[in-house]
């Protein structure tokens, strides 16, 4: 072994907290509970322990420290049928299955699972026993509902008795000619000039209002604000996303954080957020390799506009184990194999360094040496996944500066969705 190798090995030793029950996320509550956003990330999309870690610490910053709010990387109208649920909104489902049914759209494993599940009916009775203003919410951030948010946008101007219905109906008949897919969009928009930009800003404008929980108790006007948001920059992603990928990216992400700043200001002065994203979200995109690609993301750009300490992120990784993903975009998932992580990579250095068990490194408030801030391959899995072409998941990454602290979990197992968990490949 490599004396840089064994020094390494030491430092992480130094540095790394058992996680062996729940009791032991204790430092890592502590850690982030006074920060105003506290982004939990994950390696992939389909690990159960991601959840079950991240639901623990979300119950634990909501109970001690006060959180407002869940933020995820889902889509907005899913998601708020969800926190109709929780909250007892007007038009809730019947119960936490029937909130989840929301999540209709590839892929509908990410949050329609057992795991989130169990956080949803734990949310709702924690929220039945508070008053009205008092609540917990959960919001989604992403820009991927464009036509769905059109939707909610016309059926909340026809409830109030908008004079603007028609002139939403007008701006968003712009978009029929492409069968609710945001590709044909993209493609129309970028490259012959047939966009729909106009349409929409005009619209917006003319919709936009500023207001919080005291007038908007029954968040109408949130939800309103936020699908149009999404109606917004979803038309600009689409139409990116056709030339440009960094830039469709950078929309995606800037859009997340403008949703997730809003949700907060809707909630008042200090209000404080949990936020649930993939590592490549929530880690700073200057610690990796995305910074010479000219991306940036939800955790760099909210350290960039917030105070010191108002942001904690904590990053998740694993060894080796299984996982839900697919083979390709749109097809029905699988649960596959996870290798052991690749040699010399955070993975490996840290299973070979924790023994082979679970643990929290804490690099805020902590002397991370000069020798951590070492450019090392890290995994990440997305919905679509190639366990053979291993090597091309791993993204160059400074471990602590990308994140204020990272969960290793040694061995992991796939999530568990609600339509059931096909056979193993």
């Amino acid at each position: 072994m490599q004396a840089a190798t064994t020094k390494l090995i030491h430092e992480i030793r130094r540095l790394s907290l058992p996680l062996r029950s729940p009791d032991d996320l204790s430092p890592l509550v502590e850690a982030a509970g006074e920060a105003k956003y506290v982004l939990l990330g994950e390696a992939s999309h389909g690990t159960s322990e991601f959840y079950t870690v991240r639901a623990e610490l979300t119950k634990r910053l909501i109970l001690e420290h006060g959180c407002r709010f869940i933020a995820v990387e889902g889509d907005w109208p899913a998601c708020f049928s969800v926190n109709r649920y929780v909250k007892s909104l007007p038009g809730a489902a019947a119960d936490a299955k029937t909130a989840l049914q929301a999540f209709d759209r590839w892929p509908v494993w990410m949050w329609a699972n057992h795991e989130i599940l169990e956080l949803i009916e734990w949310l709702k009775a924690h929220n039945d026993a508070l008053p009205a203003a008092e609540r917990v919410g959960f919001y989604g951030m992403d820009v991927y509902s464009l036509w769905e948010s059109m939707e909610e946008i016309i059926q909340y101007l026809e409830r109030i008795g908008s004079k603007h219905v028609e002139d939403a109906r007008e701006a968003f008949a712009c978009f029929e000619p492409f069968h609710r897919e945001g590709q044909n969009y993209g493609v129309s928009a970028a490259l012959y000039g047939e966009g729909c930009t106009d349409e929409v800003v005009a619209l917006l404008t003319k919709l936009r209002t500023d207001r919080g929980r005291v007038e908007d108790p029954q968040e109408a006007a949130l939800d309103a604000e936020i699908n149009g948001l999404v109606t917004l920059h979803a038309e600009q992603y689409y139409r990116a996303m056709i030339t440009a990928d960094a830039e469709s990216w950078n929309i995606r992400d800037r859009h997340m954080v403008e949703a997730l700043q809003r949700i907060a200001a809707f909630y008042g002065p200090g209000a404080k957020a949990v936020v649930w994203e993939h590592n490549t979200h929530i880690g700073d995109a200057r610690s990796t390799d995305m910074l010479e690609d000219g991306m940036v993301n939800v955790g760099q750009l909210l350290r960039e506009q917030s105070d010191p300490g108002e942001v904690f992120a904590i990053g998740f990784g694993t060894h080796r184990g299984t996982v839900m993903a697919a083979s390709r975009w749109g097809v029905t998932p699988e649960v596959m194999q996870v290798p052991a992580g690749i040699r010399d990579s955070w993975e490996d250095l840290l299973h070979e360094s924790l023994n082979g068990a679970d643990h929290i490194l804490l690099f805020a408030g902590r002397d991370a040496p000069a020798l951590m801030d070492t450019v090392i391959g890290h995994r990440a899995i997305g919905v679509v996944y190639h366990p053979r072409r291993e090597r091309g998941n791993y993204v160059p990454t400074v471990l602590p500066q990308r994140y204020d602290a990272f969960v290793h979990m040694d061995a992991t197992t796939a999530v568990k969705p609600l339509a059931g968990i096909p056979v193993m490949v």
